[in-house]
């Protein structure tokens, strides 16, 4: 590694050197010492990274370059710090623009379909995996790293040290996407007021069990049901059993079809995802890239009871245990009316708010104490009565830099270094520790989050347990992401308003999927779009035949309401450790 050393007047004279490698270095070092802290890299092996980043950029020195992704603070950090620091290192100007994400896919979709190159790179979900290896309208970055852009394909990628790239890999085996934020939906609840052992023999006495960490929804629901309506205040604040949104929009969409379904119990064993019905209720058998139907009658389960009962339980509970006004939240909405304080628990919580919820109190969260310790924890969320061992327990966002193919190859390759560049080594740990979204095992196992981990309320410890992988994307079993996911938030908003029952929306939903599905069935097969692996669909059937068979769909149980169960979470947490 070459090393520096510069006296004092030697450095301002490189300072003065406008436009030389050496002014690049030293803006590198700059951000090396003044922000790129701390990091799993010593400060020397940080500068031999930003050497090559120095180099490889300099053909596209003076590029300006267009760069989406969604409202997130890892995202606010990019576009208002990072984008800086790239530029002052590298000399190319990013613009990061920032939008919904329901315009993120949207762009994305709209970018595909015309071939037009409205941004240079996305951040986009890898929800859209099985849309991305079937359509081939992505880089392929397998191939790319080992061809076109081995020229500025860092040699430190180190794409083992990345937890999400198992996602972001087509059944191909090619990766077309790379990861730069990852968070989870898991169970949030006040530890504070689970502690009490007024409200623990309170609920002792009426429901017969623990007060815990529900392990199923019967004792979710009963906990939402004591707070809500038994303990009704604390503090002198009326307060909640239950958070959730219901604004109709399309993050109401995703809030099913993020593992809602299967955390009912509405798919198939299996990981990442079920096979051979998925978190969808999209089947496709194990063996082939051919979804066969949504429809119970064409074997799938978006319509069956699993399916229903899951979308009944979230308008209950919206409509019963949450505070006035939650039905009309949407996604972002969400997350400041929790910060007030006055909610016990939420089943489906996203770990990308960890770092508005670790906010001290001077900055209007209700929820840590005068030290700014959480008074809240995160833990894996319950599953319903249709869930058995070896389903998906929940959903994992990953967020990916995608170039599309419509893209010129020189902007792709500025747009490239741009995404390595903020999720390389020499940045990830700083960047992890402003939005905690963890990609990579390295930071995660870094020492600064060991020191940090009890202000986090959870999150190290899910992050450093083997169990992270049980929470997995949307799979390859859905092969058009934009196609379908518009549908979902239109038919569970008419839930909401009360216009259809639950089994009504499910079934115009699942049997409008099948529609679309059958549409891209024409179009593979008439001009091969989607690689021969659109769908291919099975004719309808009674779907008691389906029914009747073992695996999903599922049919309806006598019982939708077992016994209670909860779990200690200080055990719960031990065990993370110990494993």
């Amino acid at each position: 590694m070459r090393k520096y050393l510069l006296s004092a007047v030697a450095a301002g004279a490189v300072l003065a050197g406008a436009g030389s490698a050496f002014a690049d270095e030293a803006a590198a070092q700059k951000w090396i010492d003044q922000e790129f802290q701390p990091s799993v890299l010593s400060k020397d092996e940080q500068l031999a990274e930003m050497q090559w980043f120095i180099k490889a950029a300099e053909p596209f020195s003076g590029m300006e370059i267009n760069v989406l992704s969604e409202g997130i603070p890892t995202h606010s950090y990019e576009s208002e710090v990072l984008t800086k620091a790239f530029e002052e290192i590298t000399g190319i100007k990013v613009n990061h623009q920032i939008l919904g994400e329901g315009e993120v896919v949207q762009a994305v979709q709209t970018q595909m379909q015309t071939g037009r190159n409205l941004y240079d790179a996305y951040v986009n979900d890898s929800d859209l995996i099985g849309t991305h290896s079937r359509l081939q309208l992505a880089y392929n970055l397998t191939d790319w790293m080992a061809g076109a852009a081995k020229d500025v394909t860092n040699p430190g990628l180190d794409l083992d040290d990345f937890m999400g790239t198992q996602f972001t890999t087509g059944p191909d085996g090619d990766l077309y996407q790379l990861p730069d934020q990852q968070f989870a939906n898991l169970y949030w609840f006040r530890k504070d007021w689970f502690d009490r052992e007024d409200l623990k023999a309170a609920f002792k006495e009426k429901y017969g069990y623990d007060l815990g960490v529900p392990v199923n929804w019967s004792a979710y629901e009963d906990i939402a049901e004591f707070f809500t309506k038994d303990v009704k205040e604390v503090d002198g604040v009326t307060i909640y059993g239950h958070m959730d949104y219901g604004k109709r929009a399309p993050d109401l969409g995703w809030r099913m079809t993020d593992a809602w379904l299967s955390m009912a119990g509405a798919g198939d064993k299996g990981e990442p995802n079920g096979i051979p019905v998925d978190e969808w209720g999209i089947r496709m058998e194990a063996g082939t890239c051919n979804p066969v139907g949504a429809s119970v009658s064409r074997g799938g389960a978006a319509n069956g009871p699993a399916a229903v009962y899951a979308i009944r339980k979230w308008d209950e509970w919206l409509r019963n245990y949450a505070p006035p006004g939650a039905a009309s939240f949407d996604f972002y909405q969400s997350l400041p009316a929790l910060s007030q304080g006055n909610v016990a628990q939420q089943i489906f919580w996203y770990t990308a708010f960890t770092a508005d919820m670790v906010k001290p109190k001077s900055e209007g969260n209700n929820t840590v104490d005068d030290e700014g310790t959480p008074l809240w924890r995160m833990a894996p969320s319950p599953h319903g009565p249709y869930w058995e061992e070896g389903q998906k327990v929940g959903y994992q966002d990953v967020g990916s830099w995608t170039i599309l193919n419509s893209t010129p190859e020189d902007r792709a390759k500025a747009a490239w270094l741009y995404a390595q560049f903020v999720v390389s080594k020499t940045v990830d740990t700083k960047k992890s520790h402003v939005g905690l979204t963890f990609i990579r095992d390295s930071t995660v196992n870094h020492e600064s989050f060991t020191e940090r981990a009890p202000k986090l309320g959870g999150l190290v410890e899910f992050y450093r347990s083997p169990d992270r992988v049980a929470w997995s994307p949307t799979g390859i079993n859905v092969p058009d992401y934009p196609k379908l996911a518009q549908i979902w938030w239109q038919q569970i908003g008419d839930v909401n308003s009360g216009a259809f029952t639950p089994q009504e929306a499910m079934d115009r939903l699942a049997e409008e999927m099948d529609i679309v599905m059958a549409r891209m069935q024409q179009a593979d097969e008439r001009a091969n779009v989607y690689g021969g692996c659109g769908p291919r669909l099975n004719e309808e059937s009674d779907p008691q035949e389906w029914l009747a068979k073992p695996g999903a769909p599922k049919a309806k149980l006598e019982n939708e309401k077992p016994q209670g169960q909860t779990v200690n979470y200080d055990e719960l947490v031990a065990r993370w450790a110990k494993n």
